[in-house]
């Protein structure tokens, strides 16, 4: 019996490897997904970077307020400013308390100074000027009392007499002279009354707080001895 001899070839299998899933290693499919979302960031804070897929975000850092409540960062600048403000608000309002009040000082002072010199402008003029008439006994009567001028002349006291109003027999007085700023502004007035008991009315003339006695002698006026006693009360 002839024996036939086959010979085997491998058989030629031609895989079409696009529709053969099976030969792919994959991963086992899942029903769960993974998302990469953003994290939401704070307006008030640092802005998000990025890098390539991943995110990475500087989170807040949070303090605690007064009242046990939370607050960003950012808001703690303001808040510390605020309490700044607030210590150095009563010391700038001391300052410009006193300044104001300096000023205020030194404007009503200015002004009472004015309206005291406008006074005596129109009441004594320029130079200061003071006119009396008096009834002394040299050469006058109460019909033709002595006429009486005061002048501050330039600082210089100067006082002229017109017995019983006669210019003719005109008298005139030095007084003191006044030493100071503005003095060459101060009026000299005077009155006549006995102030040493000798029945005549004497001269007695006001400079501010100074008093100056001339006594009469019957005849003119003479300023005062040492040791001559007078009342002025």
């Amino acid at each position: 019996m002839q024996t036939r001899e086959t010979t085997r070839r491998p058989l030629d299998i031609d895989f079409d490897v696009e529709d053969e899933d099976r030969y792919y290693v994959t991963r086992p499919h899942t029903s769960a997904r993974r998302y990469d979302i953003p994290a939401r960031r704070d307006t008030l804070e640092t802005p998000v970077t990025e890098t390539g897929a991943a995110i990475q975000r500087r989170r807040s850092v949070m303090t605690s307020a007064v009242s046990g409540g939370v607050t960003s960062k950012a808001m703690a600048p303001s808040l510390a400013s605020r309490a700044r403000h607030a210590q150095h608000f009563p010391l700038i309002a001391i300052v410009l308390g006193m300044m104001m009040m300096a000023l205020l000082a030194v404007t009503f002072s200015a002004i009472g100074s004015w309206w005291q010199i406008h006074q005596q402008d129109v009441t004594y003029g320029r130079p200061r000027t003071f006119q009396v008439d008096a009834v002394v006994g040299h050469n006058d009567s109460p019909a033709n009392p002595s006429h009486f001028i005061f002048l501050n002349l330039n600082r210089h006291v100067v006082i002229i007499e017109l017995p019983g109003g006669d210019p003719a027999h005109a008298r005139i007085y030095s007084g003191p002279t006044l030493f100071g700023d503005g003095q060459d502004l101060t009026p000299v007035t005077a009155e006549f009354r006995d102030v040493n008991g000798d029945g005549r009315p004497d001269m007695i003339v006001h400079i501010q707080d100074q008093t100056l006695v001339y006594i009469n002698d019957g005849t003119q006026f003479r300023p005062m001895r040492p040791g001559e006693q007078v009342n002025l009360g």
